[in-house]
């Protein structure tokens, strides 16, 4: 007895695969890069947490007002406006920078890495930006002092120290 195999037309692609996935080096050369770039609020509170000297400084590059709302404690403060001016005074070349601004919505903390690797700074972005450290329940200073929200629980997950990525 002989099987009998139906082959049918492939459907029309899907949005997701109407351009068609990058090939594997591709993809992985693309994703390292991004990391090169990039840091995200749970690693910087992770290694901020660790106590000790976490290897990078941490710069708020919002104004004036916007620090004063909150900031990451321990953070620099510096606006990108006045990198140019400023940052050879109150950073070190040797010690990566990781930015930050507003939110996923801002691209302050681009604008301000971008300043500082003109002047021969290392620098990240730390994704998520202010935003997403508050939505994560880090801890964040004020003017009044320290503050903490309750997790967000669709930035962070509800009952684990870590997503698991």
């Amino acid at each position: 007895m002989t099987a009998t195999v139906t082959t049918t037309a492939p459907a029309a692609a899907s949005p997701v695969l109407r351009v068609a996935p990058a090939a594997p080096a591709d993809a992985a050369a693309y994703f390292r890069a991004s990391l090169v770039f990039h840091a995200d609020v749970s690693d910087v509170a992770t290694a901020l947490a660790a106590g000790g000297d976490p290897g990078f400084v941490v710069l708020d590059s919002r104004s004036t007002a916007a620090w004063d709302q909150g900031h990451v404690p321990g953070a620099v403060h510096l606006p990108t406006a006045l990198i140019p001016e400023q940052a050879e005074h109150l950073l070190d070349k040797s010690v990566p920078v990781v930015t930050y601004c507003w939110g996923p919505g801002c691209n302050g903390a681009t604008r301000a890495a971008l300043a500082l690797a003109e002047l021969g700074f290392r620098v990240k972005e730390m994704l998520g930006g202010f935003e997403y450290w508050v939505r994560e329940g880090f801890e964040f200073e004020t003017w009044e002092g320290r503050e903490r929200r309750v997790a967000d629980a669709l930035t962070a997950p509800a009952d684990a120290e870590d997503c698991g990525c």
